[in-house]
């Protein structure tokens, strides 16, 4: 079997796990050269990074939303009355 040669017989013999992944790495390697639609490696790890950014500063934003809620608070009870 040789090494370079065409997917289909590069899979034969590999049992269904082995061939799934060979499969999704032939179906990615075909996207990153433009030969298939879909995300490039690169598109689809700078996608999970946004993500992760995203996550981050929504989390941020929500203990930002509640400290001024807090300390807001805070300042309406130490006014006189």
């Amino acid at each position: 079997m040789p090494p370079n040669g065409p997917p289909s017989a590069r899979l034969q013999g590999k049992s269904g796990a082995q061939r799934k992944l060979c499969e999704g790495g032939v179906l990615q390697t075909q996207r990153d050269q433009g030969l298939r639609p879909g995300l490039t490696t690169a598109e689809r790890e700078r996608t999970k990074e946004l993500e992760r950014e995203n996550r981050e500063l929504r989390r941020a934003n929500e203990i930002l939303r509640k400290a001024t809620a807090f300390f807001a608070q805070v300042e309406l009870d130490r006014r006189p009355r």
